[in-house]
C-alpha cells in the first residue's frame, strides 16, 4: 500500500472514531476550502503521453508496481 493510501486510511479511521462535532466541522471546513475546482492545462506532449498510456492499459501492456521496482533495482545495480 502506498504512503498516501496508508495516510488516507489512517485519517478515515480517526474521523470515523471521533465523536467531537467541532473537530468534524473543522475538518469539513478544511476540505471545503481546498476542494475548489482547479483547471489544469496540459501540453500537447502531455496529452499524447496520456493517450499512449491509455492505449497501453487497453492492450494489456502493463506491469505491476512490484515488477517496476524490481526492474528499477536491476537497472540501478
Amino acid at each position: 500500500m502506498s504512503s498516501i493510501e496508508t495516510l488516507r486510511n489512517r485519517l478515515i479511521d480517526r474521523i470515523m472514531a471521533t465523536r467531537n462535532k467541532k473537530f468534524l466541522e473543522a475538518i469539513d471546513k478544511l476540505f471545503s476550502s481546498v476542494q475548489k475546482e482547479e483547471i489544469l492545462s496540459l501540453t500537447s506532449e502531455q496529452i499524447e503521453m496520456l493517450m499512449m498510456s491509455e492505449e497501453d492499459i487497453k492492450t494489456g501492456n502493463i506491469i505491476s508496481e512490484e515488477e517496476l521496482n524490481e526492474k528499477d533495482s536491476e537497472w540501478m545495480d
